[in-house]
């Protein structure tokens, strides 16, 4: 099991340990490389007319592969958690407009999120707004890394996800001051995988709202 000490590092796991060599941030292609990534999803898409559907944008987002800021992406190899899983966060009113929200804030509408392989994906499908990084899965532990809206830290979870229900615990995350971690773990996740290879073939099952 993984632990966060002090300097906001796994402990008990080191690159020795591991196997894996600190990745060491040298280069200025380097920083103009973490810096455009940063920066594509730190500003949501705002424009009217021509903006892609937040199915087109989730499409895309699919694609994407996290940066290694911190530490190298894990093999892909799947993991326990894998799959997509979708929320809806119930809010009176309608996001307030601003060229800068802060990231990870628990707006209202249908929330989506994806573990592949090492990779986490969220997308809010109201704003636009969307998010990438690295995980890693040690028995019921989670770990996020590699998050360029907060890409020096690590954060740390309990999950569990019995009868297509993933539920996420917050152990230490201080990622958008708290943001990431508030949205984690406020609403359970429903599975957008079918219950039983019956439901899967003929697509009859009760469908969690945003699974397409």
């Amino acid at each position: 099991m993984l632990k966060v000490n002090k300097n906001n590092d796994p402990s008990g796991v080191t690159p020795a340990k591991a196997g894996v060599q600190t990745f060491h941030r040298k280069g200025f292609v380097w920083k103009i490389q973490a810096a455009i990534l940063i920066f594509s999803f730190s500003f949501p898409n705002t424009s009217s007319a021509a903006d892609p559907s937040s199915a087109e944008i989730w499409s895309e987002l699919l694609q994407r592969t996290p940066f290694p800021f911190r530490m190298p992406l894990p093999p892909p190899n799947s993991t326990p958690i894998d799959g997509t899983y979708t929320k809806f966060e119930t809010k009176e009113t309608d996001p307030v407009p601003c060229r800068r929200c802060p990231d990870y804030a628990p707006e209202g509408g249908i929330w989506k999120l994806n573990f592949d392989k090492g990779v986490f994906r969220i997308f809010h499908t109201v704003t636009g707004w969307k998010d990438i990084g690295s995980y890693v899965v040690s028995g019921d532990q989670l770990t996020l890394a590699n998050d360029p809206v907060c890409h020096e830290m690590f954060g740390v979870y309990k999950w569990k996800l019995e009868k297509g229900i993933l539920m996420i615990t917050a152990v230490e995350d201080k990622c958008a001051i708290g943001l990431r971690a508030m949205n984690l773990t406020k609403l359970p996740w429903l599975s957008c995988r079918p219950p039983n290879i019956e439901a899967a073939v003929t697509d009859h099952w009760p469908k969690p709202p945003g699974c397409d």
